[in-house]
């Protein structure tokens, strides 16, 4: 085997070894994690037994209000380092949809502690889903 063809091949290995050396960046920018559930272990473990609020979003894809509401719940949500978004699609959960009993999509629930704690269903106003962030993610004392 020829010499360049040797190096081209270890230089990789090279570069490996080189990022495993390479330190962390802290930044002190922390996000949320958007919670896609795909099953009811899923949904237990992370929302039922998150140490942080959640706001679970019942949605289905061919929802029109469903559009609007979840994009602006992930837009709300995203910036905080303290409120998790959780979205179960109803079409592939109807284990979850038959214990939370939604009958009409959007439907969202606040879940903290592992208890229900608020819910709306519907597409609501936007004064109405900032209070539910605000006193879910602790910046408004509940009333």
């Amino acid at each position: 085997m020829s010499k360049a063809i040797c190096k081209g091949l270890r230089s990789p290995i090279r570069s490996l070894i080189n990022l495993r050396r390479a330190k962390t960046i802290s930044t002190s920018l922390v996000h949320n994690e958007t919670i896609l559930v795909k099953n009811n272990e899923e949904f237990v473990n992370k929302v039922m037994n998150n140490d942080k609020p959640v706001i679970v979003n019942f949605h289905a894809e061919w929802c029109e209000p469903c559009k609007i509401l979840t994009p602006k719940l992930k837009e709300l949500i995203e910036p905080l380092d303290n409120l998790d978004l959780a979205i179960v699609d109803v079409e592939d959960n109807a284990e979850l949809v038959h214990t939370f009993e939604v009958k009409a999509v959007p439907a969202v629930i606040a879940v903290k502690n592992g208890l229900i704690v608020d819910k709306f269903i519907g597409l609501v106003d936007a004064d109405m889903i900032t209070n539910l962030i605000d006193r879910m993610s602790g910046k408004k004392k509940p009333s």
